[in-house]
């Protein structure tokens, strides 16, 4: 089919559908990308927990989210070419399926690997689910109906990973960690059952399967995977110190490199790199990046900050983190009256700046911050997610003409992707790092002049005496007890440290906007929409 043709055909099957009918395909088809981005962070808070219960150590229960974000990455650009072969709605419902039965799998896991395995299977099949939400949103909607439908894939795009924590954390504490798995069985059944029945904007073009770019997708698979293991595994291993990790480093950038010189040369890539000629749609991928870099940074800092500064269990993390959640929720008809009114690019400005503003509320924390003092700042974050986000879907792929969205938004959606895997091993080196430096500097001050030292030691000293110690055991044990609260603070510090770097990265691509074209006003339909 040529483009011409497949630009046509796309425009007019939802024509037939009433806009009641394309609300709720579209909801459906969102419930599908909500569940498939619920399950990035839903086990962070519970590794654990799952890890107790499978009798794995901790380097092998990382891989129960690695898994599922390597697969879930390799898979998002590949899904418009998918969806052009199997058409949406097929592609949508395959994907359900398999993301209901592999979740069904990882609560029947009887030991690590096989967890492992049935992770990466939930992110290959949920991944493909979350650009098709997005080229859907601009193909079923124009004017005012746009502008809201791309808030809410917006809104789930932020909303669902932060929410992780909190709904894992609750189901463990209540429940068991089965059914961090076992909850995705309803909803993703019935997306499976639903969406074939109601989504018909394309038709199956299995043409595609001959000639298609196979030595790209190896490429694009193999770059991709490297990428996302040396950088999850990179602040473990102390980075190029380790050979794996240089290893996978260079294998990720020599694929990398041969993926974009043949995405560039063939006559059909899979990937629509040419797309990023064009400045909103380059600029909205930095802007994608940057949002993905601060979204998953902060999910990855606050919980750990929780939970090694404050000894929190996982539900006490996932309330203590709720607020970012229900401002951003409380956000979405805020940012939806003002998208018809105001230049989408002052409302993307608008929240980049106030993502850096609540990067500047979280520096001066301190060990005993706990919910009530992460409530400013976490509520300025959830704002800032859903002005931040909501604007970049519309600027970057609002311009395109249909037959491109397809490839584009799985280019999109990677981004944010990547700048959240970029971003949590960015974090993790900055706190291994930094910790080390701020101790080194509060430990020159611990020297025997120091009176408050001395009196701190007396006094732990005399309570350990309490408690039966004898006088060298005390001593001994009040030391220890100094290096603790020494390493503690210093913990804290590069905390602060990490927020300031995040802030810094978000006052940069605030000043970056005005590069953006503006699009025109979004009350009007695009060209893109017929």
């Amino acid at each position: 089919m040529s483009d011409a043709a497949l630009s046509s055909a796309v425009a007019a099957l939802p024509a037939g559908m009433t806009l009641s009918g394309r609300i709720f395909a579209f909801s459906t088809m969102c419930v599908g990308m909500f569940i498939a981005l619920l399950d990035i962070q839903i086990v962070s808070a519970s590794l654990k927990d799952i890890g107790g219960g499978l009798s794995a150590g901790t380097d092998e229960t990382v891989w129960v989210q690695t898994a599922y974000l390597i697969a879930e990455i390799i898979v998002i650009p590949l899904s418009g070419w998918l969806a052009h072969v199997m058409s949406t709605r097929w592609l949508f419902s395959v994907s359900a399926i398999g993301f209901t039965l592999s979740s069904l799998l990882c609560g029947w896991a009887w030991n690590i690997q096989s967890m492992i395995l049935f992770r990466a299977m939930q992110g290959f099949l949920g991944g493909s689910m979350i650009p098709l939400v997005f080229t859907t949103a601009f193909i079923f909607f124009s004017g005012k109906q746009r502008v809201f439908a791309a808030a809410t894939v917006g809104g789930i795009a932020s909303l669902a990973p932060t929410l992780g924590p909190t709904v894992g954390g609750w189901i463990t504490d209540n429940y068991s960690w089965h059914w961090l798995f076992f909850i995705n069985l309803l909803p993703g059944a019935f997306v499976a059952v639903a969406v074939p029945l109601m989504v018909r904007i394309d038709r199956p073009n299995l043409s595609l399967l001959r000639g298609a770019d196979y030595p790209g997708m190896v490429l694009m698979a193999v770059s991709l995977g490297c990428l996302e293991y040396t950088m999850e595994e990179g602040p473990r291993w102390d980075w190029f110190s380790d050979g794996t990790i240089t290893a996978t480093a260079w294998i990720s950038a020599v694929a990398g490199i041969l993926f974009i010189w043949r995405s560039l040369a063939f006559a059909r890539p899979i990937v629509d790199l040419r797309a990023l000629k064009e400045r909103n749609f380059a600029l909205g991928c930095f802007f994608s990046f940057i949002a993905g870099l601060g979204i998953f940074a902060t999910i990855y800092l606050t919980p750990l900050f929780l939970s090694q500064v404050r000894g929190y269990s996982a539900l006490q993390i996932g309330l203590a983190i709720f607020s970012t959640g229900i401002f951003q929720i409380l956000s979405i008809p805020v940012y939806s009256f003002f998208a018809n009114r105001v230049d989408l690019r002052w409302l993307l400005m608008f929240g980049l700046a106030c993502f850096a503003f609540s990067m500047w509320n979280f520096m001066p924390i301190t060990h005993d911050w706990g919910a009530r003092e992460l409530l400013i700042p976490q509520a300025f974050r959830g704002m800032a997610q859903q002005f931040s986000v909501a604007p970049v879907v519309t600027l970057t792929l609002g311009s395109l003409a249909p037959e491109r969205l397809k490839m584009a938004s799985g280019l999109f959606n990677l981004m944010r992707n990547l700048g959240g895997a970029i971003g949590i091993a960015w974090c993790a080196t900055l706190l291994n790092d930094r910790t080390n430096l701020h101790f080194f500097r509060l430990a020159e001050h611990l020297t025997m002049p120091n009176e408050g030292m001395n009196t701190l030691l007396d006094t732990l000293s005399a309570r350990f005496i309490g408690l039966g110690y004898d006088t060298s055991s005390a001593a001994t044990a009040a030391l220890q007890q100094l290096w603790s609260l020494t390493y503690r603070e210093a913990r804290t510090l590069t905390f602060g440290d990490t927020f300031m770097a995040i802030m810094i990265c978000f006052m940069i691509a605030t000043a970056m906007v005005p590069l953006m074209h503006k699009i025109g006003k979004p009350a009007a339909p695009s060209s893109a929409a017929h």
